[in-house]
């Protein structure tokens, strides 16, 4: 995401982007008027960051056509809501035996414990990216950095260089600009894609990945298709990120509780993750890739 969003205005965008696409994409059916004009207003929005007139704009253009819209309840929907029929949309447990997948195993400090969240990265679509992505894994440079920003079923954000210091926190989401990445746009936005942050098009018209900041897509986020690198998927750990998403924030959608990041390591998976478990919610939790666990992890796997 830019880094410089909102909190006013990505709720907007998400409204927007849902309306846009989920209303007038169905049997087939091409858009109104005003839903082509909702859609023109999201990508004016995205590009054009936080100026005023074009919040207003956008904001203007959504309510239109919810009102339009809400007379409809076949087609009702919530709007930014991580609700699917499958909660991982990859499925780690059905890779062929001789398949390689490189597998980022993220561990977070949240709630008191550690979380895992684990997400395949998509090395043929975004070769530099993930290259960049490894590099600074192995340079651990996103040990102690915090989740800065994180919006309720809609997105959680991390990789500010800046997040390391808690006294910088009014310049959290502007950091890691002195390095940046050339755009690998291929793939889209779906639920859990991760994708990496860029400022907007008005001082960066390449589109050029931010060298650190990535986020996880929770909600709609398909106004945002064409628009940013997405180089990775989660495949564990998708209900700790909407946990963290709903979690209190400040003005700058900042969680108040820091969260932080304790470790971020990529490795190589040869043939599928077996699953672990069935949590409460039914979505599947895999094993972490042998190359992942600690030695106690490891100590305890052998023995049992």
């Amino acid at each position: 995401m830019k880094s410089r969003l909102t909190s006013r205005f990505l709720p907007v965008l998400a409204a927007i982007a849902f309306v846009s696409t989920g209303y007038a994409q169905k049997a087939g059916d091409k858009p109104t008027a005003e839903e082509a004009a909702a859609r023109a207003a999201a990508e004016k929005a995205a590009a054009s960051g936080t100026q005023p007139g074009v919040i207003e704009e956008a904001k203007k253009a959504a309510t239109d056509v919810l009102k339009k819209a809400s007379g409809n309840t076949a087609t009702k929907k919530t709007i930014g809501v991580t609700k699917t029929s499958t909660p991982n949309p990859d499925d780690p447990s059905t890779w062929g035996k001789d398949e390689i997948h490189k597998i980022a195993i993220m561990e977070v400090n949240y709630g008191g414990e550690t979380q895992t969240v684990m997400f395949e990265l998509f090395e043929k679509d975004a070769p530099r990216t993930v290259a960049n992505f490894e590099k600074n894994c192995a340079e651990t440079a996103y040990n102690g950095l915090a989740i800065h920003r994180a919006i309720d079923s809609y997105l959680v954000q991390t990789g500010d260089p800046l997040t390391s210091d808690e006294s910088a926190r009014d310049r959290w989401g502007t950091g890691g600009e002195d390095k940046l990445i050339p755009s690998e746009i291929k793939r889209p936005h779906k639920l859990g894609a991760v994708a990496m942050a860029r400022r907007s098009d008005k001082v960066n018209p390449e589109r050029k990945s931010n060298g650190y900041q990535f986020y996880f897509a929770l909600g709609n986020m398909s106004a945002l298709n064409g628009s940013y690198t997405v180089f990775g998927q989660v495949i564990s750990g998708l209900e700790t990120l909407e946990r963290i998403s709903r979690v209190p924030a400040d003005s700058n959608d900042s969680p108040l509780e820091r969260i932080e990041v304790k470790s971020i390591k990529v490795v190589d998976q040869k043939g599928p993750l077996l699953v672990l478990r069935e949590s409460m919610t039914g979505k599947r939790r895999y094993t972490k890739p042998y190359g992942a666990k600690s030695g106690l992890e490891k100590l305890i796997e052998r023995v049992w």
